[in-house]
């Protein structure tokens, strides 16, 4: 994808904070070519502007939370992947609580609203960060590594001590279709057991099976079972799309990751940004740019099949 671009006209996304189980309201409003992506947290009187950058993020112990001053937006992960679903690179995002809605759980709603808004191309060429040189990281038993591709790919292994999840492994080249079939509505997921605890401290107000896959002793609480036999690994592959996208620019290059999460996620942004020799930045032509705006807006299938 050449141009960078935009949502169509303004539109807006309500559903329940995991965490405060209050019910938020996000406006999306279009933005110029080369704003970026900016929350602007409204609290009461107060309005903080929170770029969608790794300089921003204050904390990755259960979300990616980014903020600025005494305001914050928690849980940016999957709507930012839902935005790298849909090319959308500039977009203003009104939200007037401190985590972006839960929805189910997935980015597939989020998808689903944009796809419905429309998608505009703008007259300047997106950036792409190309990997050059591999740049790896090792934090125990976390690894997380990203190497030259011709591709945006994504590699992950995933490993639990429990029937339900044991070990799963899963490899996509991301295209925006191979992203919304075989990423994009993997539910996030938890253990009854730190549900339980996440309640008892005030946390997890608005999580229930309506919009996380909850793991019980030896079974999948969820009535309806799994979207995917392997699903687990999926939804870290969606985490990982939203954590990686703030950097700043479209990837080209290959993670892959061992238990990978939030937390390293981040620093393994901040040190792909920290090592600059390792990759480089891309533009197209302007000869390209104009051939491109030529072409329809971007659209991309949602068939978001929740089974195999």
């Amino acid at each position: 994808m050449i141009c960078q671009c935009t949502i169509s006209k303004p539109t807006k996304i309500s559903g329940i904070g995991l965490h405060t189980g209050d019910n938020i309201t996000m406006k999306l409003r279009p933005a110029t070519a080369g704003t970026g992506v900016i929350f602007h947290r409204t609290d009461g009187d107060r309005t903080r502007s929170i770029e969608a950058l790794s300089s921003n993020v204050i904390d990755t112990k259960m979300a990616t939370v980014i903020g600025k001053g005494d305001l914050s937006v928690s849980t940016v992960e999957h709507f930012m992947a839902a935005l790298t679903a849909c090319h959308i690179d500039n977009l203003h995002v009104y939200i007037d609580g401190p985590e972006i809605p839960i929805m189910d759980g997935s980015a597939a709603p989020f998808i689903k609203v944009l796809q419905d808004t429309g998608i505009t191309r703008l007259n300047r060429s997106r950036k792409v960060l190309v990997i050059n040189k591999p740049i790896h990281l090792v934090e125990g038993e976390k690894r997380v590594s990203i190497i030259p591709s011709r591709f945006f790919k994504i590699s992950f292994d995933l490993s639990f001590d429990h029937p339900c999840i044991r070990q799963q492994h899963k490899s996509v080249n991301l295209t925006p279709e191979s992203l919304c079939k075989e990423v994009a509505s993997a539910r996030t997921f938890g253990f009854m057991e730190e549900v339980e605890y996440l309640k008892s401290i005030g946390l997890a107000r608005g999580g229930s099976l309506d919009n996380a896959i909850v793991i019980g002793k030896d079974c999948i609480m969820n009535p309806e079972g799994l979207r995917f036999s392997d699903e687990f690994v999926r939804h870290k592959i969606l985490d990982t799309i939203g954590d990686f996208s703030l950097l700043g620019f479209s990837i080209l290059g290959h993670i892959k990751s061992y238990k990978g999460g939030h937390d390293v996620n981040h620093k393994m942004v901040e040190k792909i940004l920290a090592t600059p020799d390792n990759w480089r930045i891309v533009e197209f032509s302007d000869a390209d740019l104009q051939e491109a705006l030529k072409l329809p807006a971007p659209s991309i299938q949602t068939d978001l099949a929740w089974a195999e």
